[in-house]
């Protein structure tokens, strides 16, 4: 009887300490788990066509946003823009003349009305004839209408000069579209091209990214998924050593509103189940601590201690 009785007292201790096992073990447990990455990544490429003669930009480096990190070959908008700078000095001296021939029509125009102011007084008192009247009418109005076709001919030019300035401000823009400028405060990804390629638009050049805030993208089960919501706090952790993690406070910014077959590289401390959710979780990197494709999990209720 007594080896009967120390036999089922160490059977129901054997049940209690694998129950308190699996307590632990489950309170251990996280919500989900996977890798951390770059938050809203930007791809760099160059707005015009050109060879890429300056291009300072490597991998791991930190630049700023507004920085000019390189410059596309920009020798052909240069001689387009002497053209046009050619051109409008021509115009410019059609308009000299132009403005020239209206000062001697202005000035024949003030003599005639001088002689036509005194062959009316004459006729007033019958000193010169109706003709000599009409002839010296008759000049002043032709002045007056070789005046205003010559003004006219002055708004054409005006017109050519507005139009070579647009062509002009045009090429300025594509020479400075040319200048290679950082558009965000980050590092430095991946870098695609090297100096003396061709840059072509639309093609990438270098990829960056703000590593001060970085995602946590990881996968749940459909069981999991009633319990977080897009902007609830959660609990972050990462490596410390083979033991202990580090903490941090993370904000979901995106569930997946599909399931999807679990990714090879997750690997968890659960049992692995065929269809998962995918989440993003917002993390805070001001100290730098995180690094891009680090494991890392997440509770939404931390375990007790």
């Amino acid at each position: 009887m007594k080896i009967t009785r120390k036999l089922t007292w160490f059977v129901l201790a054997g049940i209690a300490l694998t129950f308190l096992s699996s307590c632990s073990n489950q309170n251990d447990l996280a919500d989900g788990y996977g890798n951390f990455d770059a938050h809203a990544e930007v791809i760099v490429s160059s707005q015009t066509m050109g060879e890429l003669q300056r291009f300072n930009v490597e991998e791991g480096t930190h630049l700023k946003a507004g920085e000019v990190v390189g410059l596309v070959d920009t020798t052909q908008l240069h001689l387009k823009k002497m053209v046009l700078e050619t051109q409008k000095k021509a115009v410019a001296s059609k308009l000299e003349n132009i403005n020239a021939s209206i000062a001697v029509q202005q000035q024949k125009l003030k003599i005639n009305e001088t002689n036509q102011r005194r062959i009316q007084n004459l006729f007033r008192h019958n000193a010169a004839t109706q003709k000599q009247l009409d002839d010296i009418n008759g000049l002043v109005e032709l002045n007056k209408k070789e005046i205003k076709a010559t003004q006219t001919q002055k708004k054409n030019i005006y017109t050519q000069l507005k139009s070579i300035d647009a062509q002009i401000a045009e090429i300025n823009e594509s020479i400075q579209q040319s200048l290679i400028t950082n558009p965000v405060d980050g590092t430095v990804l991946v870098k695609y091209a090297q100096k003396g390629e061709l840059a072509v638009p639309g093609k990438a050049l270098y990829k960056i990214a703000n590593l001060k805030t970085l995602e946590l993208r990881a996968y749940i089960s459909g069981s999991q998924l009633s319990h977080i919501k897009i902007g609830q706090k959660v609990h972050v952790y990462y490596d410390k050593n083979k033991k202990d993690n580090y903490e941090t406070e993370g904000t979901v910014m995106w569930i997946s509103s599909q399931a999807e077959f679990t990714p090879k590289t997750i690997q968890t401390k659960q049992e692995r189940v065929n269809l998962v959710y995918a989440v993003k979780i917002k993390v805070s990197n001001a100290n730098g601590a995180l690094k891009i494709g680090m494991p890392g999990e997440f509770r939404v209720t931390p375990p007790k201690k």
